[in-house]
């Protein structure tokens, strides 16, 4: 079987760059299962978890958004913020998104309410992530 090339880069990091059976992106248009051989697309992505198939195994990783394109040479994903669910931590994320409500509620500025509700948001997504994967 072939394999596609892909790189998952953070502005953190780089989180892979290996050769993959399949991978699962979260497009803003939809869930894209992209496979070897895949005709070349650029996509935005929305936060939602970047699947990884390789040898059988899936590796599941949160991704706030970003951008993602296919190539001859296979699929690079750049995320805003990418960290993989293993990593995640329920207790942490279910005290963040107390804060961050917290900062919300708290906003004295339309700009200040929309940083902050943004931010619970994206903890929001990553909390619904983690539940998934259990």
């Amino acid at each position: 079987m072939t394999s596609l090339h892909f790189e998952l880069v953070s502005p953190e990091r780089l989180l892979m760059s290996d050769d993959v059976d399949a991978v699962e992106i979260p497009g803003t248009e939809g869930d894209m299962g992209i496979l070897p051989g895949h005709a070349p697309v650029l996509s935005t992505l929305r936060p939602g978890v970047v699947t990884v198939t390789r040898g059988g195994k899936a590796e599941r990783i949160f991704v706030r958004g970003g951008f993602a394109e296919v190539n001859p040479q296979g699929l690079t994903v750049l995320a805003e913020v990418a960290i993989p669910i293993a990593e995640l931590d329920a207790t942490k994320i279910a005290q963040q998104i107390s804060n961050a409500q917290d900062d919300v509620n708290d906003a004295k500025t339309d700009e200040t309410r929309r940083r902050a509700q943004e931010n619970l948001d994206h903890l929001k997504a990553l909390e619904g992530a983690l539940q998934a994967s259990h």
